[in-house]
């Protein structure tokens, strides 16, 4: 069935307290999205995010951000007052989220409902610790001994914590016991959160597309709890790390730091980890993407310590054996495969056995004659998106082309105008044979770089921009509507 979506993270959502939540701004949209004939909601990770605030370097395969906890709901159960989530301090723009402001505050907050909340009394509380102990578990003592070290990377601590010692990890969690009943109630809240969230989505029709990240952050509890899973030395350094070769994106390639996995132990085990983690993901969302898809075939390995990706190489990674070992425990279930980059005959081989759908991105159709991103060169099986969270806005990316790109851009588009680019880009990808379109809520607004979300291997500017409120009109609503009704999405 055609259909259509629209691509916004939850940080983007209009708030009162800084950033985007599971708050009546997060149900409003979704009335929009009803509203508009869409059909697919689109976020980014849903991770707890660290260094860079990087949505893919979460400290937590499993967990959830803490920062998307609605502060109105504590406020209502009597947790939290009104004047205290108003006094703190949010940073001065309701554009952009200020993570530095956002850490001190946000915190502050849940650790005070936490004591207010009496919480372990709760039946069903227990029960959430219960049921998800499996990661819950070493995510709370993680995030308990990590506050305790003053934040540093597990890599920093003391030797019988950074190994788990079971001597220093008992004596742990009897003296952090209280931290670690913090951390359990940030993910009970979210948890509670999301899924009514996710519900009323449903109820309306809209389908959850979740983005899970291929690899998991070197500062993680899942690194510190399972240093099986990866390639590490003795003292659980990487022998080398994950990220991609130079590319449109970067002349020096692209240095994520991720621990690459040891794909020989996750064979022997039946990849139960990962079997784990894609069934844990369709309790979160309806439809799974998976970045980086081509990594499964082969991957970039990158060696420890390099400043950028030019020194990496190509290793062989598990190809369809991980697939099919999924398809025989979960059954066959929905999943976009992220195929962007580098792809080559046995990727493509790969993606066509699994018969999961690729994407098109229109912004990367112009580099060439007779691009595959051109939508007269796509087949139904596929996801089309004018651009991503890593690309430029489509207004700001026409904007930053050449002159003579930007003629071939018009004279495809059937365009006179720059300004008329957004729309009609819109347009190409909904009238395309694409099973999905996507678009960013960017390119609807037609907005400028200034809403970009992120600008790949760059740090301290990125996953910041938010709508506000009234961007989104009943008229816009009207628009995308009627271009679904045309297109048959």
């Amino acid at each position: 069935m055609r259909k259509s979506g629209v691509l916004l993270p939850v940080s983007s959502l209009p708030s009162r307290f800084g950033i985007g939540s599971f708050s009546r701004e997060a149900y409003e949209f979704v009335d929009f999205l009803e509203e508009a004939g869409q059909k697919l909601w689109q976020l980014l990770p849903l991770g707890p995010t660290g260094y860079g605030d990087s949505p893919y370097q979460s400290f937590s395969t499993f967990a959830g951000n803490p920062y998307f906890i609605d502060l109105e709901e504590l406020i209502g159960k009597g947790w939290l007052t009104e004047e205290e989530c108003e006094a703190a301090d949010w940073g001065g723009s309701l554009s952009y989220v200020d993570y530095e402001k956002m850490y001190e505050s946000r915190f502050v907050l849940l650790r005070r409902a936490y004591r207010s909340s009496g919480i372990g009394q709760d039946r069903d509380f227990a029960e959430f610790c219960r049921e998800n102990g499996w990661w819950l578990d070493d995510y709370a003592l993680y995030m308990a001994i990590k506050e305790s070290q003053g934040g540093v990377s597990f890599l920093e601590w003391d030797e019988p914590l950074k190994r788990r010692e079971p001597a220093a990890l008992l004596r742990c969690r009897s003296e952090l016991a209280e931290e670690i009943g913090f951390w359990q109630f940030t993910q009970y809240l979210f948890a509670k959160q999301w899924q009514a969230l996710k519900a009323y989505a449903n109820g309306r029709g809209i389908e959850i597309v979740g983005d899970i990240p291929i690899y998991v952050a070197l500062d993680s509890a899942d690194t510190w709890a399972h240093p099986e899973l990866f390639c590490l030395d003795g003292d659980c350094v990487p022998r080398a790390v994950a990220g991609v070769p130079p590319d449109l994106f970067s002349d020096t390639g692209q240095l994520w730091g991720n621990p690459l996995y040891d794909w020989e132990y996750h064979k022997k085990t039946g990849f139960e980890w990962w079997i784990r983690r894609i069934g844990y993901s369709y309790r979160l969302y309806d439809i799974v993407r998976v970045d980086h898809f081509r990594g499964f075939e082969a991957y970039f390995a990158i060696p420890y310590g390099e400043e950028t990706a030019v020194n990496g190489h190509w290793e062989k990674g598990p190809d369809y054996e991980l697939f099919s070992a999924l398809k025989k425990k979960l059954g066959k279930k929905p999943m976009i495969a992220e195929d962007l980059g580098v792809i080559t005959p046995p990727v493509r081989r790969m993606i066509r056995r699994c018969g999961y759908p690729g994407m098109k991105v229109l912004q990367f159709a112009f580099d060439s004659k007779d691009s595959e991103y051109l939508p007269h060169n796509y087949d139904k099986n596929c996801i089309v998106y004018t651009g991503t969270h890593d690309n430029q806005t489509t207004a700001g990316w026409y904007q930053e082309c050449g002159r003579s790109v930007q003629r071939s851009i018009r004279e495809y588009l059937r365009v006179r105008s720059g300004s008329d680019v957004p729309r009609a880009m819109i347009e190409a990808a909904y009238a395309s044979v694409a099973d999905t379109a996507v678009i960013p809520v960017q390119d609807w607004l037609g907005l400028g770089s200034e809403a970009r979300i992120n600008f790949p291997s760059t740090l301290g500017d990125n996953w910041k921009w938010r709508l506000t409120k009234g961007q989104l009109t009943a008229e816009l609503a009207g628009q995308m509507r009627e271009l679904a009704r045309i297109y048959c999405r």
